[in-house]
């Protein structure tokens, strides 16, 4: 029998036996090569085939856990009671908006039509394609110049271009202290040293970006003005002129992620309308229509334009001719305002489940949020309650994920509330306020 099937086995019998349990973290692959004696190629096929079996499962940038493996207790819920309730991604899809979604593409299964859609494309897309997408990107009576849109395969890769076009290897991107997880894994690939920001109740304080920037200068910032990721603050507007005046009296470029703004139609104007040579606005279409259509924006202002084009092609970022040319029609007949609208009540509703489920903690919540900040009880750590709740076949994100450089993370999760059904959300959010409302003696008890 080859090794990593014996070593696999070996495994399989402790999580059999109970000497490792529901929730158990696995040692790092290194760890567990040393440990065992074993290559390391050979504990990545080991970890696979455990995940194969389905008795760990994978959570990015933390590790790799054991599975819960009895089923829940409490009602029927709409997916089965063994199966792990998300409660870390967000994949927000509403009822109906398939339907929606597939009367536009009609025309474009049309053979003729189908085959200029499925000709590759370049960075800088096609003038319908800027012009719609100016129009799509719009918001608090601000409007990009079509001429400065650029595309991407999804969100991400719009970011990784703008900070590979900003930021050379070994140099300084500022991020604020707490941020979307992806920007630090974007920033170590590329060589990029991330300097985390004070931030407060009113996002990025533009003294901490200054004061950064005199230690050591700062290539580019990374923020996000509308419903930041984690903690769902919206940057008012006299903040937003703050910042936009900083970047401007620093000559420092900044990469603005809109990707949740869609959810606040009453935000502010983003950065990119206030300090329109400073900064790089990115959105995407995975959110705002569906998570499987994944095509992304870049607003680059004139002076980084050809960089962040560069970017995308070297990296082989660069957009389906497909996807924009769908949701160039979906667009033009309504589909992406209705989808969009939709999900800004399906998005509201799901917030006020967790401020019921939730009463008595501190919980920070944006009424417009697919997403929450939880300041744990005092009694549990973030780690603790994470592997607490998955050993309850939930899976939600420890503070620690969100925090940018050596800072100790407090001890909070982010709860995702977009992928699950509502219902099996509200069960789940119960359980987690049962767990908290006990101690982690309590939770191994169980």
């Amino acid at each position: 029998m080859e090794e990593y099937r014996v070593v696999a086995d070996e495994v399989a019998a402790e999580i059999a036996a109970g000497r490792l349990r529901p929730g158990d973290r696995l040692p790092p692959q290194r760890a567990f090569a040393r440990r065992r004696g074993i290559a390391n190629s050979t504990v990545s096929r080991v970890y696979s085939e455990l995940a194969r079996r389905g008795l760990v499962v994978g959570e990015v940038g933390r590790g790799t856990f054991v599975r819960a493996a009895r089923p829940l207790p409490g009602p029927s819920l709409t997916e089965p009671a063994t199966a792990r309730i998300d409660l870390e991604l967000n994949y927000p899809v509403v009822p109906g908006q398939s339907a929606l979604l597939s009367q536009g593409l009609g025309p474009l299964l049309r053979p003729e039509v189908l085959g200029a859609a499925l000709q590759p494309l370049g960075a800088a897309g096609t003038p319908a394609f800027r012009e719609a997408a100016a129009g799509l990107l719009g918001r608090a009576g601000w409007e990009p110049d079509p001429a400065r849109v650029l595309f991407a395969g999804n969100g991400r890769q719009a970011i990784a271009a703008a900070v590979a076009a900003l930021v050379p290897p070994g140099e300084r991107l500022g991020v604020e202290a707490l941020s979307y997880p992806v920007v630090k894994a974007i920033a170590h690939r590329l060589g990029v040293t991330p300097v985390p920001l004070a931030i407060d109740g009113e996002g990025l304080c533009p003294d901490a970006l200054a004061a950064a920037h005199r230690g050591a200068p700062l290539r580019a910032v990374y923020l996000q003005p509308t419903l930041h990721n984690p903690l769902g603050v919206t940057m008012p507007g006299t903040r937003r002129e703050q910042v936009a005046r900083t970047l401007r009296e620093l000559d420092v470029s900044a990469i603005e992620d809109g990707i949740w703004a869609f959810l606040d139609d009453g935000a502010p104007p983003p950065l990119a309308a206030l300090a329109p040579d400073h900064v790089i606005l990115i959105d995407s279409l995975s959110k705002r229509l569906a998570p499987g259509l994944t095509a992304g924006f870049a607003v680059a202002p004139a002076g980084h334009a050809d960089r962040v084009a560069a970017a995308l092609r070297s990296g082989a970022w660069t957009a389906s001719r497909f996807a924009l040319d769908a949701a160039v029609r979906w667009a033009a007949d309504g589909t992406v305002a209705a989808v969009a609208e939709a999900k800004r009540a399906d998005a509201a509703a799901r917030r006020r489940v967790a401020e019921e489920r939730l009463a008595g903690f501190t919980v920070r919540a944006d009424p417009h949020a697919y997403f929450c900040w939880w300041e744990l009880p005092e009694q549990w750590r973030a780690e603790t309650f994470v592997a607490a709740a998955a050993r309850r076949g939930i899976a939600v994100t420890p503070a620690a994920s969100f925090v940018v450089g050596s800072r100790s993370a407090p001890s909070a999760v982010r709860l995702g509330l977009a992928s699950p059904p509502v219902e099996t959300l509200s069960y789940a959010l119960d359980v987690l306020a049962g767990l908290a409302r006990g101690t982690p003696e309590d939770a191994m008890d169980d």
